[in-house]
């Protein structure tokens, strides 16, 4: 049985951050666990190079278009070559092969009469290379995803019928529950279609930079819209469009993504498929962003995480388990020297290192480095049936992508292997003439430990080998099947002398991050899950969760070159202002608002607007009459919580 796992192909605007890290450590890590169990894997990551962003930044950098992709591109290949990535192909979208495979889905549309050609005239937003509805806009003018300004874009375009795929895309989402993990993240995927699809703009006149169209269609002016070009490599990969050569892997098990683009792969990606009759695949796997000490990273804070400045100061596998075991597949994570140490000395230390060390040590003293299993039934069944227990949950686990849970409960062999020499004392049935009993606990361990090291090899596969090394066997297909499947036990061996594993950490071995100002308190949240329904409903506790207050403008100006911003410094009761930038110019000017009470949302993440911080957002209600802010009826306190 054939598996196919991919990353998302990771956009060559910038070099790799954590949230990159994180995405090819968890693939890796399934690719590897597949091949441990026997199955013919097939694994793909590689880089997007196409769209007007990929353009601007080659011409900011004073490079050619091609250049600036080859050189990020190569960063992306050899980071994870040094972090020992265990891809099958590393794919590109400036490949010719794929790029031939591009134009043959595009002419398998058209012939199936799902792409047309009209005008497009909406808000673009170029960093996220994305029409969006003016009903979406933050302000009226501003991305909602990224928060920059958006610009009034009108040219001739060819459609895909989208809408033509919603009542499909609903029985799909309706009749394969795990089609979107974790599941927690399907409603707003089922909500957004549900709304009512509009077709999708899927190429561009406005830039050069992309796929041309196919000699067929006769209309070189246009190039094919990024997410239709990016989106086919996960099929082009395999042949599709040129030699079709493995194309037996498709149907991807798992697409692995961020939750930010889970809408292109949830969506977009499936009605592709389906007009192109393709199988859909089996799981899109959405995981979420990371922070840094609870700060969401940004370069103008300083605080972004490199992910090879922390392998090259803890090591790629000390990374690797960290990010897999600290947060919950689907949840956002946040990166914490101080965490990252208490894991090391801790988990990987103190319960897998030191008791590697034990066992070296006491079979040393006790057999001459000699172990043998020939009493580990005898004298350890209820161990051993422990042990199995554990082995045989695991694979449920990985099956839903919670490497968080698969790795908490694997460790709970070390804690087997740690309690059974703390209750059994082998050195006191060595000195009362209980050799066997001894050895056996001393087998038994090496055991534990010999397993564990088979089923953490897909996340620590260097670490796992020198496990392995030293209990004289080596980690593959046959070891698993023997050891973990057939719960055979260690046969006679030698055990060799390794240096510790995890030396203890006692200080960070980075620079920290610079410490953010403090946000205002939020309100506590509540532990009580919301009822799942179809209405959006929301419980109380989640409303709180928004902090409203009343605040005083103070200072206000035009933004120069908006038609539409002011930009006001607004009391809230704290030890300074905040910066609000609002779209509000064309209903009020900068004089009358100042000595004014506003309503803003006072804990929502600052965004730039046109390279201004804006740290909150007013209140406000607008109809085909206009818009008017929404205002205290009295006077209030500058800071007074709203609710």
């Amino acid at each position: 049985m054939s598996k196919y796992i991919t990353t998302p192909i990771y956009y060559v605007n910038g070099e790799a951050h954590i949230g990159h890290a994180y995405t090819t450590f968890i693939a890796d890590t399934m690719a590897r666990y597949e091949r441990l169990k026997g199955e013919d894997t097939f694994f793909l990551t590689g880089t997007d190079e196409h769209g007007q962003k990929i353009e601007e930044s080659a011409v900011k950098a004073g490079k050619q278009t091609q250049e600036f992709a080859d050189e990020i591109s190569a960063k992306f290949k050899n980071l994870w070559d040094e972090f020992g990535i265990s891809y099958d192909k590393f794919i590109r979208t400036t490949d010719e092969a794929h790029m031939k495979g591009v134009q043959k889905a595009f002419e398998v549309m058209v012939a199936k009469g799902d792409i047309y050609k009209d005008f497009y005239e909406g808000h673009y937003c170029v960093s996220c290379e994305t029409f969006f509805p003016e009903t979406q806009l933050v302000d009226g003018e501003f991305c909602p995803d990224c928060g920059r300004t958006t610009s009034v874009v009108k040219e001739e375009s060819y459609f895909f019928k989208l809408s033509k795929y919603e009542d499909r895309l609903l029985e799909h989402y309706e009749a394969n529950p795990e089609f979107i993990m974790p599941k927690s993240r399907a409603s707003e995927v089922v909500n957004f279609v549900k709304g009512g699809l509009r077709d999708l703009s899927v190429t561009r006149t406005s830039f050069s930079w992309g796929v041309k169209m196919p000699k067929s269609i006769g209309d070189d002016k246009h190039v094919m819209y990024v997410w239709l070009d990016a989106l086919l490599n996960y099929v082009t990969a395999l042949g599709y469009g040129t030699d079709e050569a493995q194309m037996d892997y498709w149907p991807a098990d798992v697409h692995f993504v961020g939750k930010d683009i889970l809408r292109f792969h949830a969506i977009y990606w499936p009605a592709f498929l389906m007009s192109l009759d393709l199988p859909l695949p089996k799981h899109i796997g959405a995981h979420g962003w990371w922070t840094r000490d609870g700060e969401k990273m940004s370069k103008s804070k300083g605080n972004v995480v490199s992910p090879k400045e922390v392998a090259d100061a803890y090591g790629v596998e000390n990374l690797r388990y960290f990010m897999l075991r600290e947060v919950p597949f689907g949840q956002d994570g946040d990166f914490s020297q101080r965490a990252f140490i208490d894991r090391i000395n801790s988990e990987l230390s103190n319960d897998l290192g030191n008791l590697l060390n034990r066992i070296i040590g006491m079979s040393g003293k006790y057999s001459d480095f000699v172990i043998d299993s020939k009493d580990v039934e005898k004298y350890h069944a209820k161990e051993l049936a422990k042990m199995n227990e554990v082995l045989d949950s695991l694979d449920v686990f990985m099956e839903n992508l919670q490497t968080h849970r698969y790795l908490e409960e694997l460790w709970r062999l070390f804690a087997i292997g740690n309690g059974v020499i703390q209750e059994y004392e082998p050195w006191v049935k060595m000195k009362n003439n209980q050799e066997d009993e001894a050895l056996a606990t001393v087998a038994l361990v090496a055991n534990i430990l010999a397993r564990a090291a088979v089923m953490l090899h897909p996340v620590m596969p260097e670490t796992t080998k020198t496990i392995a090394d030293a209990l004289s066997f080596e980690i593959s297909q046959e070891s698993y099947q023997e050891l973990v499947i057939d719960k055979k036990l260690l046969k006679l061996f030698n055990i060799k002398k390794v240096p510790p594993l995890f030396p203890r950490i006692e200080e960070p071995l980075m620079a920290e991050a610079p410490k953010a100002e403090p946000n205002p308190p939020k309100e506590e949240k509540k532990e009580e899950k919301s009822p799942k329904n179809e209405d959006n409903l929301i419980e109380i506790g989640q409303f709180f969760e928004t902090s409203l207050k009343v605040g005083t403008v103070v200072e206000a100006e035009e933004v120069p070159k908006s038609k539409k911003l002011l930009k006001l410094q607004v009391d809230l009761g704290e030890e300074k202002p905040r910066q609000v930038v609002a779209g509000i110019k064309e209903f009020y000017s900068a004089g009358d608002l100042v000595n004014t009470q506003v309503c803003v949302v006072a804990n929502l993440k600052p965004a730039k607007l046109m390279g201004m911080m804006s740290e909150g957002m007013l209140l406000a209600a607008k109809d085909e009459d206009g818009l008017c802010l929404i205002r205290p009826e009295k006077p209030k306190k500058a800071g007074t919580p709203i609710g």
